[in-house]
């Protein structure tokens, strides 16, 4: 263990730890310039990034960590967040597929599919994303309301109708919501009265 390097990264997580981010920063700089390819460090450097907003710095701190931990599907999923915030959205896209790609149950890595490919107008590609999602999170109404959503703009009622059925019995107001937004009126049978 290099003791610089071990000094500066211990300083930035206690500062970053505390809220310090400017001092965190400047303490994980010092510590990649000793060990320029520590995964810990170069991911701490990408997180303060994103708090801050800056993600354009954090897309390219999460390079550095995924080019130092290449099979790392969660820096992945970072770097697609990272991305998509930037709006850089095929780029997003590409590092969610490989999050994916590298732990397929990583629903958030779908979910961000999904969301992503919606922006991009690809309904299709972003509702089977979310049945993806909503697969791994059974329970998650918002994924179950987005997949419906999905389908609607990729004008597939008879499956939309289906995730109703499905969401109703998970989160009845979501369901309700999915009926209205999609101007289902048909399909307002299917929601229970609810007293709120």
């Amino acid at each position: 263990m290099n003791y610089d390097h071990w000094r500066h990264y211990a300083r930035g997580w206690l500062l970053h730890f505390f809220g310090k981010s400017d001092g965190a920063y400047a303490a994980f700089l010092e510590a990649l310039r000793v060990n320029p390819r520590d995964a810990e460090t170069l991911r701490h450097l990408a997180a303060i990034a994103a708090q801050r907003n800056r993600w354009d710095a954090a897309e390219s701190w999460f390079e550095k960590v995924i080019d130092v931990q290449p099979q790392d599907a969660d820096s992945w999923f970072n770097l697609g967040f990272a991305r998509e915030r930037a709006g850089r959205i095929e780029g997003a896209i590409a590092a969610f597929r490989e999050s994916v790609r590298l732990k397929p149950a990583q629903d958030r890595a779908w979910y961000g599919i999904g969301l992503s490919s919606a922006r991009l107008g690809r309904h299709d590609d972003a509702a089977a994303a979310f049945q993806e999602a909503s697969a791994l999170q059974p329970l998650n109404g918002e994924a179950f309301y987005q997949w419906g959503m999905a389908l609607h703009h990729a004008n597939r009622p008879d499956e939309v109708t289906q995730v109703v059925e499905k969401l109703v019995g998970i989160d009845p107001k979501r369901a309700r919501r999915l009926v209205q937004e999609a101007g289902r009126a048909d399909l307002t049978k299917l929601i229970p009265d609810l007293p709120f």
